[in-house]
């Protein structure tokens, strides 16, 4: 059969499966069990998905998964959320679209603090949407902030999708997490630059109104009381990581241990939230780590059909320079993103896209992160944007998807901008991960 037959019947059927509502992971084993008996000759590639199941997920690099997912649920669960939402408002003072700049601030602390962008953008569009069009505030000055900063966790570490592609790629999940950073920090300003010039553009979409003045005195008993030890949460996980005394598991058990210290400290410890988050664990753990032994059968079959080394060989056959090959790459992941769920394209893309990136000698830190933010554009983008579906959920009665995705553009020309400066300018991803 030749390589692009292979590939076709494969990618072919996972897309058919998951198109009648197949759950990822089950839609990959079933499309693995077809390419077993095709390619890897029956029982015995049974036996070896079998063993794939312990082997793929006993890997060290996936540990901080869960404990991560358990630091953002207690914050979430506890309401801690809340205290940052409350110090951000009285520190924003008497500007226009502030509520917009306060959603854009408390996103990126709390991806700081989650690692999920489900989590960053249903919180922030159950709380401040509402309040937002209360205010007079344009669809695009309302939802377009909440989608824009709900995507920041993707790469402001902790990020469990960093996670899970450092470990699916192989790469340093530590370096990969400490290079979002930063981008993640630009990425930010770079929010609040657009808002800046779309309320400059039109003052009318986020009429100015009276708010409580605050006292100095109350802004900065407000950020050292809700704001700065969230900072020092952060510090010690990303900090221990780059000082190199904390592998990323380690760092993600410090900052669990450091949640639920401030559990304790704000009276917000009980043991139903506990229960609560432990269980959020469980099932995204439990589902992920079947989907990551499932990629790994499907990876292998790739490798049988011939399929890998025939893409390959069909990408290197049109002589692109490695600049070019990239933006290739990084194309198609945005087409897929269009119609498919990260995880899904984690799966599909990554067998195929690491090893073209070894043969060019692209540094995998640098790769992963582009990929990643790629990835990130895919949760905003019609018809099937994740996050585009979360927004309507807690949007008034009426607001269509276009609506939703128009507010959304911006913010992906700017995580597009973003990529290509990275792409460009290496260094913005790579300065923090070299100090490690």
């Amino acid at each position: 059969m030749e390589w692009y037959v292979a590939l076709a019947v494969m990618i072919g059927l996972i897309l058919t499966l998951m198109g009648f509502g197949v759950p990822v992971a089950f839609a990959f084993f079933a499309t693995n069990i077809v390419s077993i008996f095709l390619f890897m000759g029956g029982g015995l590639g049974i036996r070896q998905m079998v063993a794939n199941f312990g082997e793929a997920v006993s890997i060290y690099a996936l540990t901080p998964l869960p404990l991560f997912l358990i630091m953002g649920s207690l914050f979430f669960r506890s309401g801690l959320g809340d205290n940052v939402f409350h110090a951000v408002d009285l520190c924003i003072g008497q500007v226009r679209a502030r509520l917009s700049y306060i959603v854009v601030l408390s996103g990126a602390v709390f991806a700081a603090l989650s690692g999920s962008s489900i989590a960053n953008t249903g919180m922030m569009g159950s709380a401040m949407v509402p309040e937002m069009l209360k205010r007079g505030y344009k669809p695009h000055m309302s939802f377009g902030p909440i989608l824009g900063a709900g995507g920041l966790a993707v790469i402001i570490p902790p990020s469990s999708l960093a996670v899970l592609l450092g470990s699916l790629a192989q790469i340093d999940v530590g370096a990969l997490l400490i290079a979002g950073f930063l981008p993640g920090i630009l990425l930010t300003v770079m929010y609040m630059a657009l808002i800046t010039a779309q309320v400059t553009i039109d003052p009318d979409a986020a009429p100015n109104y009276d708010t409580p003045v605050a006292t100095t005195a109350e802004k900065l008993r407000a950020i050292v009381a809700n704001v700065i030890p969230m900072g020092v949460i952060v510090l010690m996980v990303i900090g221990s990581i780059i000082a190199g005394i904390a592998s990323p598991t380690e760092s993600a058990a410090l900052g669990c241990l450091g949640v639920l210290g401030l559990l304790l400290g704000y009276r917000r410890f009980s043991w139903g939230v506990i229960w609560k988050s432990l269980d959020d664990a469980m099932k995204v753990s439990g589902m992920t780590f079947l989907i990551i032994a499932a990629s790994t059968t499907f990876a292998q079959a790739l490798a049988f059909s011939g399929a890998s080394n025939g893409m390959i060989q069909w990408f290197l056959s049109f002589d692109l320079p490695p600049m070019s090959m990239l933006f290739v790459m990084i194309g198609i992941i945005l087409i897929l993103g269009m119609f498919m769920d990260q995880l899904s394209m984690m799966l599909i893309t990554l067998p195929v896209f690491i090893p073209i990136a070894n043969q060019f000698g692209f540094d995998l830190v640098w790769f992963g992160l582009l990929l990643l933010l790629s990835y990130e554009v895919g949760f905003t983008t019609p018809p099937f944007g994740l996050l585009l579906f979360i927004m309507l959920g807690v949007a008034p009665p009426g607001t269509t998807l276009k609506t939703v995705s128009l507010a959304a553009l911006p913010y992906i020309l700017c995580t597009m901008l973003l990529i290509v400066l990275i792409a460009f300018f290496p260094a913005i991803a790579l300065f923090l991960p070299r100090l490690l």
